[in-house]
């Protein structure tokens, strides 16, 4: 055997001099990562319960105010988005769906977080019908102003401020959702501050035999990943004379029991302009929709795909650009699921085209309802004769607006969806086949 040359050893001695040198790189690299990931924020401001600003929130926190700033965007999915096109235009059987009500004036798609209030005061709604101060519960960032309004009593507030007219509640607020909407100054932690939630999911734990219920106080953390969007994704109306917005869940949150709820107070957001029925307009129950959805069935959170968890170099967090998960499939879905991104967009198309499809039937046989009434009516039909047709048509607007309204297109509980839309179908031929008997 050969002895090793003096180049051999030179060799060794620069192979072990340049492992040593990339090891001790690496432990510098890994120590400086876990330095950078405690620097989870900055402590340049001095946040309190009276700091609504977010700008003065992003010097402490710039990376969860970089994502929320560009909630401005205005992409579109297919069947979604944060373009605020005109409804009224692209689907005209609106104007007559909602005829005599404001949302036959103006009815545009939402915009993202940054637009909340802005597009509430541009709004035909607003600006040539009454409208209470009840509405800046989840148009802006209004604890603040309900704490002034009820002396340091946010419920008391809240209720002052909602009977308010909204010109005159609008003069208490400055700016859209906040920061301090969901997370306490002190400690971080998110919070349910919508007097409103509150005051709802008590009145929903309670049919489960839960008293006295408070998220603050009794959910989880990935619950509270949900009910600080489910504050203001909800259906909700305005209670008696002094307009105070309430969450109709004293019977549940399912379809039937908000129904069932609206039925037996006798309520009515409006009497139809061509038909005389006393007709109820849901808002945007995306909470009560999602809850009988297998996502949520499974535990993820709204945050989960919408505010999807991200790295900024060593630091995770979650992503503030809230917005479709459709815009953003590699953090949003793929983390559980493993295919190719094409397939499962298209999975999501699939489920919001077939629900468009759906959409589109039931408004169709609104229309021949609304028709049929109307004959009967120039017949000299009497209204208690017509007593049926109208209750059925309530019973079908409001299935057909709780799966229009809601801003999934039918994706968070795809066959809730399609059952209560194939429901809507059935009480309008049911409508129509009472005229019918009248004759």
């Amino acid at each position: 055997m050969s002895k090793p040359t003096y180049g051999t050893y030179i060799s060794i001695v620069v192979v072990v001099a340049l492992v040593t040198f990339v090891t001790t790189l690496l432990l510098f690299n890994v120590s400086e990562r876990k330095e950078e990931a405690k620097e989870v924020s900055f402590r340049l401001a001095d946040l309190t319960e009276e700091t609504i600003d977010p700008e003065i929130w992003g010097k402490n926190f710039p990376r969860q105010y970089d994502g929320y700033k560009r909630t401005v965007d205005t992409v579109r999915t297919r069947y979604g988005g944060s373009e605020a096109f005109q409804k009224l235009e692209t689907e005209p059987a609106l104007k007559r769906i909602f005829a005599g009500y404001a949302f036959s004036l103006d009815y545009r798609e939402d915009r993202g977080h940054a637009y909340m209030l802005l597009d509430q005061d541009m709004t035909r709604r607003v600006k040539e019908k009454a409208q209470p101060g009840a509405c800046l519960h989840c148009h802006s960032s209004v604890i603040p102003a309900y704490r002034a309004a009820g002396d340091g009593d946010v419920t008391r507030g809240f209720e002052e401020v909602s009977a308010m007219p909204y010109a005159e509640a609008r003069k208490l607020v400055d700016h859209p959702i906040a920061c301090i909407d969901c997370h306490d100054p002190r400690t971080m932690d998110l919070r349910v501050t919508r007097p409103g939630f509150l005051i709802g999911i008590k009145n929903y734990m309670r049919t489960k035999g839960i008293e006295d219920y408070d998220p603050n106080e009794s959910a989880t953390r990935q619950e509270m990943r949900s009910f600080v969007c489910g504050q203001c994704h909800v259906e909700y109306y305005f209670k008696g004379e002094r307009k105070t917005l309430t969450y109709p869940w004293s019977n549940g949150i399912r379809m039937e029991e908000i129904e069932a709820y609206y039925d037996g107070v006798g309520f009515k957001d409006w009497v139809h302009e061509e038909t005389g029925a006393k007709v109820l307009k849901v808002q945007h129950p995306e909470f009560e929709l999602w809850n009988q959805g297998i996502h949520s069935k499974s535990g993820v959170s709204c945050a989960d795909c919408h505010m999807p968890y991200m790295r900024d170099g060593a630091v995770k967090i979650s992503d503030h650009h809230v917005r479709s998960p459709v815009l953003n499939i590699a953090r949003a879905c793929q983390t559980c699921h493993p295919q190719p991104e094409r397939e499962l967009e298209a999975r999501v198309e699939t489920i919001q085209g077939r629900t468009r499809g759906l959409l589109d039937r039931t408004e169709q046989v609104l229309l021949d309802l609304f028709d049929a009434i109307k004959e009967a009516k120039r017949n000299v039909a009497s209204n208690v004769s017509l007593e049926k047709a109208l209750r059925m048509q309530r019973k079908a607007q409001f299935r057909f607006d709780f799966v229009a309204a809601e801003n999934s297109m039918g994706f968070h509980a795809p066959q809730e969806s399609a059952r209560i839309l194939a429901e809507a179908i059935d009480y309008a031929r049911q409508g129509q086949v009472a005229v019918l008997e009248t004759r």
